[in-house]
């Protein structure tokens, strides 16, 4: 569990850099641009909170919760802005199946690493 969580943390994160990246390839206006910048430096965040829970939420329940929290905020925006954005059907499902599987490992104890003694 603990090796899974970390693959779908770290796929967040590289989802949100292929997001950020992909903002130069927009024909866009520069203040949607900005936009869709911000929405993958947001992913990429959820990806970095994910990790860090990963390894210490055992010890940090502040950090636990914030974490569990973004993750369900995440699979929200990524649902809605999905839809209207018209993202296609696949990119959809890989967002939301990497989202909400972190999710599920974000509030199992059993996927997080325990605090060492000191």
């Amino acid at each position: 569990m603990k090796i899974f969580y970390f693959l779908f943390s770290a796929a967040i994160l590289v989802l949100g850099g292929l997001h950020m990246a992909t903002t130069f390839r927009l024909t866009s206006s520069a203040v949607f641009k900005l936009w869709f910048f911000g929405a993958g430096l947001a992913v990429a965040l959820a990806g970095v909170l994910n990790i860090l829970n990963r390894r210490y939420g055992l010890a940090a329940f502040g950090l636990r919760v914030v974490c569990v929290g973004t993750n369900v905020l995440m699979i929200c925006f990524a649902g809605v802005a999905g839809r209207v954005t018209g993202a296609r059907a696949v990119e959809q499902v890989v967002m939301l199946t990497v989202l909400s599987s972190a999710f599920i490992l974000s509030v199992l104890r059993s996927a997080s690493v325990s605090p060492q003694a000191p």
